[in-house]
């Protein structure tokens, strides 16, 4: 009988040792990620905040000033904003009829949603330009018969960007469609409504969280889009450049101070949209 405490005790020391080595473990762990997310994440956004605004607010101010630059970052904003529109629509429409319908080929179009994430940038702006440039059938005849110009224009970066961006609704949306009951649709049209109105009053309801970080996802990265618009889009200044290529440019002549004053305004309308993101997930959630 006395043994049994002996014994007690040594398994309450190899818990300890166990609850101890776990705890360090964990706090090893939360270091690292930490320690990774500071150095790969805040200090570069740090260092270019500084840099924009180490010559001071004046100079920070006329380098977003001049007139190559505030068209470079409307140009940038409104055409995002047109592809956004366009793929919200367009993508929920896509997600709901691979998730709805059955229909031969849905597994390989499902399966090329997601080609825009694998391939590189340069080489779609070289296939829109394949396609539509005024070299080809499609593009001469929209530019010699109607006067409209896709390449080399600003419909060519909207083209662009909704071929980059097209994913991103449909994959925030289909999962969220998977997810619905699907005795709740029959029950509304059992009882006289009709498509268009169960989709409105039923379903759009539960999607619109997942329609709107899907959105904010594929304008986010247009913002930063560069290789396939700088082939579409030919680097017109005034005319055809965005916000990435004018600071790339200001790079190349060695204006640091112009390209980090840029760097702040997407910085800064990123950040705002990774907010508006997360602010959409956790009422989706709630």
């Amino acid at each position: 009988m006395a043994e049994y405490p002996l014994y007690s005790e040594k398994i309450i020391g190899v818990s300890g040792k166990r609850t101890q080595a776990s705890a360090f473990g964990a706090w090893g762990l939360r270091l690292a990620a930490i320690t990774y997310l500071v150095v790969f994440v805040a200090v570069p956004v740090l260092v270019v905040n500084v840099e924009g605004f180490r010559g001071g607010l004046d100079l920070f101010w006329n380098s977003l000033t001049r007139p190559a630059a505030l068209n470079a970052i409307w140009l940038t904003v409104w055409t995002a904003a047109v592809m956004a529109i366009i793929n919200v629509i367009m993508g929920t429409m896509t997600a709901y009829a691979l998730v709805h319908y059955r229909f031969p080929g849905k597994e390989l179009l499902n399966s090329l949603v997601d080609l825009p994430f694998a391939i590189p940038t340069l080489v779609t702006g070289v296939m829109l330009v394949l396609l539509y440039g005024p070299q080809t059938a499609i593009g001469g005849f929209f530019d010699e018969q109607l006067g409209f110009r896709i390449i080399f224009a600003p419909p060519g970066i909207v083209m662009t960007l909704l071929f980059v961006g097209y994913p991103f609704v449909i994959r925030a949306v289909q999962p969220v469609l998977m997810t619905l009951e699907a005795n709740q649709e029959e029950a509304a049209q059992t009882l006289g409504a009709s498509g268009w109105y169960t989709f409105r009053r039923v379903i759009f309801p539960a999607i619109h969280p997942a329609v709107m970080t899907g959105g904010l996802l594929s304008f986010a990265r247009s913002l930063g889009e560069f290789g396939s618009v700088l082939i579409v889009a030919g680097n017109i200044p005034m005319k055809t450049q965005v916000a990435t290529v004018y600071l790339y440019g200001q790079v190349e002549a060695g204006n640091m101070q112009a390209a980090s004053a840029i760097s702040v305004v997407l910085l800064l309308v990123a950040f705002i949209i990774t907010i508006s993101i997360d602010l959409v997930e956790s009422r989706r959630h709630a």
